[in-house]
């Protein structure tokens, strides 16, 4: 994993200008997603973001993408890769989860609150990313790709 750009101490104020640029390449296996979510949830805490945000929105959020694009974009396929591209500032964060898998229609996704889905197994991960971030967004760059955005409340 390698981790680009470097920020002040967390807890105090967000430095103006400062921007954190995280890039990570792992195969596809789900022992990196808990490195993952902390890297960029450390990185959260360092710019101030508060800590709803970083012990709740971005960790649950990530991981629900992390977990899709392993399990479900790639099968668990050793040979297949999940990148992630983070960019934080002092205005919000923005990760980018990317597999080699076909996508999904993100716009067609059904409610796992409503009774006939509550037993359902698929569907979750979306609606919490739905419901924890500003913005989710899906599009494909060589493969699918979800976009997580987060603004600083």
């Amino acid at each position: 994993m390698t981790s680009l750009g470097t920020a002040a101490g967390a807890g105090g104020p967000p430095v103006d200008g400062m921007r954190v640029r995280i890039e990570v390449d792992v195969p596809s296996d789900v022992r990196y997603i808990e490195k993952i979510v902390d890297l960029v949830a450390r990185q959260c805490a360092t710019l101030s973001f508060s800590a709803r945000h970083c012990s709740l929105n971005v960790p649950v959020a990530l991981s629900e993408a992390l977990s899709n694009a392993i399990l479900r974009g790639n099968r668990e396929d050793p040979a297949k890769h999940v990148r992630v591209r983070a960019a934080l500032d002092e205005v919000e964060l923005v990760v980018e989860v990317a597999d080699e898998g076909a996508g999904f229609d993100l716009d067609h996704q059904h409610d796992p609150t409503s009774p006939e889905h509550l037993e359902d197994e698929d569907g979750r991960g979306i609606f919490l990313m739905k419901r924890l971030m500003d913005r989710v967004e899906r599009f494909n760059d060589g493969g699918n790709v979800v976009r997580l955005v987060l603004r600083r409340s």
